[in-house]
């Protein structure tokens, strides 16, 4: 399955929805400059956690290419896993 980030400053995660996107968790994220990152961590109170073992590829518009991506569990038992070393990324133009 193929799944695209979409990030954005929302009062739901459903905003960032289109019409007829199906939606498999989400949560929050932080740019980290020193370190050249986006961290993604916590969860949506509508979609939860994000389901990365659903993913092969995942879709990250262009504008954060060279941008290390990890997802921080926060919870004791789950290491961060690093998206973009786990997933095929692709990078699209936003438009």
């Amino acid at each position: 399955m193929d799944g695209v980030l979409r990030m954005g400053m929302v009062d739901q995660h459903m905003h960032l929805l289109k019409q007829g996107d199906q939606c498999i968790g989400g949560g929050y994220y932080t740019f980290d400059f020193v370190s050249n990152r986006i961290i993604l961590d916590r969860q949506s109170y509508y979609f939860g956690r994000p389901k990365w073992h659903l993913l092969e590829v995942l879709k990250v518009p262009s504008t954060y290419r060279g941008l290390q991506i990890v997802y921080k569990y926060d919870d004791d038992f789950h290491d961060d896993f690093n998206v973009s070393e786990e997933l095929q990324i692709e990078y699209y133009e936003n438009v």
